[in-house]
C-alpha cells in the first residue's frame, strides 16, 4: 500500500482512551500504529518510522518523558514531531515536557477535535504535502491538494507514484534518500518492491520533469541515493 497518508505512533496504554484516539486519527485519513507500553514504543519508532507520535506521559515500564528525551537525542528522530498528553496541568510540568523536547504539550482531558488540529499543524511543519499544501522549488511547483505539477507554469504529468517521489524531494530539498527510504515512504512497508524499481521511476520523474526543457533537479549520490538539488 503506498504510503499517501502519514503515520500516527500513538503511545497510550489507557484502552479506552486509546480507542477514542485511535478512530479520529482514522477517521481524519492517518495511518494508525499503536502501542501501549514505552519499549514497544521505542521498538516500533525503528519499524514504522512514524510521521508523528502522539505520547502519554505516563506508561508502564519507560515513561513517555523518557521515551520523548531519548528520541530528541537520536539525529535519526530528533526530527519527529512529538505531541505529549498528560494530566499534569502545572506550568513546571508543561515546561519540562517542553524542555525534553516536546513539539506540543495537551493536558487531559482536552478536546478531541483540539488535538487532530495540533497533529494537522505539526505535519504541516514536516510533511507539508500530506495537508494538502503546495510546495514549490526553484521554478517547480506542486501542488499536493489538487495534484498538479508545473514547472516554469508549464503542466507536467507525473504518474501517482512519480508524484509521490516528487511531494518526498520537495519537502526536503538537499536531504539524501537512501532507495530503502525511497521505498519506505512512497511504496510503504506493506508490500515488495525491489529497490531497483526505484531506479525506474527515479527516470520517469527526471523525464516528466525536464520535458519542457531545463536542467535534470535531480542528484544521484553514488552509493547513497538521490536528492533534489
Amino acid at each position: 500500500m503506498a504510503k499517501d497518508h502519514p503515520t500516527v505512533l500513538l503511545v497510550e496504554d489507557e484502552p479506552a482512551q486509546r480507542e477514542v484516539l485511535s478512530y479520529n486519527l482514522q477517521a481524519e485519513g492517518f495511518d494508525v500504529e499503536i502501542a501501549a507500553d514505552g519499549d514497544t514504543a521505542l521498538l516500533m519508532v525503528q519499524e514504522v518510522q512514524p510521521d508523528i507520535i502522539v505520547l502519554d506521559w505516563m506508561l508502564p515500564g519507560i515513561s513517555g518523558i523518557e521515551i520523548c528525551r531519548r528520541l530528541k537525542t537520536r539525529s535519526e528522530t530528533q526530527k519527529i514531531p512529538v505531541i505529549m498528553l498528560s494530566a499534569r496541568s502545572e506550568e513546571v510540568d508543561r515546561v519540562r515536557g517542553l524542555e525534553t523536547g516536546a513539539d506540543d504539550y495537551v493536558v487531559k482531558p482536552y478536546s478531541v477535535m483540539e488535538l487532530m488540529a495540533r497533529v494537522r499543524n505539526q505535519l504541516r511543519r514536516v510533511r507539508p504535502s500530506s495537508v494538502g499544501q503546495t510546495l514549490t522549488y526553484e521554478d517547480i511547483m506542486l501542488d499536493a491538494e489538487t495534484h498538479r505539477v508545473t514547472r516554469n507554469d508549464a503542466a507536467l504529468r507525473l504518474g501517482p507514484t512519480e508524484f509521490r517521489l516528487l511531494a518526498t524531494f520537495m519537502e526536503k530539498p538537499g536531504r539524501v534518500w537512501s532507495r530503502e527510504q525511497l521505498l519506505d515512504r512512497v511504496w510503504g512497508r506493506d508490500i515488495y518492491v525491489d529497490s531497483r524499481t526505484v531506479d525506474v521511476h527515479i527516470g520517469r520523474l527526471r523525464k516528466a520533469l525536464c520535458v519542457h526543457g531545463g536542467d535534470d533537479p535531480l542528484r544521484t549520490v553514488r552509493g547513497a541515493g538521490y536528492a533534489l538539488g
